[in-house]
């Protein structure tokens, strides 16, 4: 039979986590409730593209619209997610897949259509070599987790215990949002609206938990994470300048490591970081090998890969400034421009 390739829509999105759900290659970013979540928060249109053959669902391509007069006009897969690109049964319906996109991309005359692949898969595309992910097995034993970190890192993790810091998990996102937006204003980076967490926990109720730090009963830390399959991976995470002596970051991850083996976990997915920051040696530390992540461009207007990221030096006087912001003011304003840093 013809293989038609489809564009979803809410009376959809089922078989498409069905399809999500059965397919190793897939990930929590390729779940269809992003759909609704790039839309609702950010009012970015949202282009899911599926290719079927007889009502069966045999690949997908979920893509995001950003476009900023600061920061370019790029579709994503995914925008605000660290995976993303195709998703598919076959090279037949890959191509299918990929040259909808094309001719989606150029149709929205985008600077560029970006696949956050975690592998390579278009040959002939440039590939970004900025960032990487870690992942690693965990145990449901929390002493065989402690002696897997390197010697000096679990001192670090130690010294979080000893400082009588406490943890629990809770669905409070605007007890999150107080420490992470502090987190996020201290690096100098624009913090989205608060209202992307409340809607991130509504539409992924079943997969979303988030894990304060508290010290002598107050917020220090905290951080959200996605659950799926077997896998947990902490997403939005920040603390407040307190934390660093006690470390508080530190203690954090550790206790999200050993709640989540403890609940049968089986992978920590630390997530992406840029080559050569400050998070990336955090997490090698804890003893994670990076793995490359591909970002793949086909280029329509722009002649070069888009570089919209802290690293670009145009970017550093900003990021100077935004340091120095009083934080309602970082509030106020945040949202209007992270909205276009997905």
């Amino acid at each position: 039979m013809e293989l038609q390739v489809q564009e979803l829509t809410a009376a959809d999105f089922s078989r498409w986590d069905s399809f999500v759900d059965g397919c190793p290659e897939a990930t929590f970013f390729h779940r269809a409730g992003w759909k609704s979540v790039l839309e609702r928060a950010f009012g970015h249109d949202t282009y899911y593209l599926y290719a079927e053959r007889s009502g069966v669902i045999e690949g997908i391509l979920p893509l995001g619209h950003i476009k900023s007069i600061l920061f370019g006009n790029t579709l994503a897969s995914t925008p605000f997610c660290v995976y993303g690109g195709i998703v598919a049964l076959s090279q037949e319906v890959a191509s299918a897949l990929r040259q909808a996109a094309i001719d989606l991309a150029e149709k929205l005359k985008v600077d560029a259509l970006e696949l956050r692949n975690t592998q390579a898969s278009e040959p002939d595309w440039p590939v970004k070599e900025l960032y990487v992910t870690f992942r690693k097995a965990i145990d449901e034993d929390p002493d065989v987790n402690l002696k897997a970190i390197p010697r000096k890192q679990r001192a670090m993790v130690r010294k979080g215990i000893k400082a009588g810091l406490t943890s629990e998990q809770c669905d409070d996102w605007e007890r999150l949002y107080r420490v992470y937006s502090e987190s996020v204003r201290n690096l100098g980076t624009p913090v989205f609206a608060a209202r992307f967490l409340k809607i991130l926990q509504e539409t992924f109720a079943d997969s979303c938990k988030t894990l304060m730090v508290m010290n002598d009963g107050r917020d220090v830390a905290g951080v959200l994470s996605f659950y799926f399959r077997d896998q947990v991976l902490p997403y939005y995470g920040g603390s407040l300048g307190e934390a660093r002596l006690l470390k508080g970051n530190d203690f954090m991850y550790w206790e999200l490591m050993r709640r989540s083996g403890e609940e049968g976990v089986r992978i920590f997915d630390y997530g992406r970081s840029k080559q050569g920051t400050g998070s990336y040696s955090f997490k090698k530390n804890w003893g994670f090998t990076p793995e490359p992540l591909n970002y793949q461009y086909y280029l329509v207007r722009s002649e070069s890969i888009p570089e919209v990221n802290p690293m670009n030096p145009k970017y550093q006087l900003f990021i100077k400034a935004w340091k120095k912001l009083p934080l309602p003011v970082a509030n106020t304003v945040g949202p209007l421009l992270a909205k276009h840093l997905g």
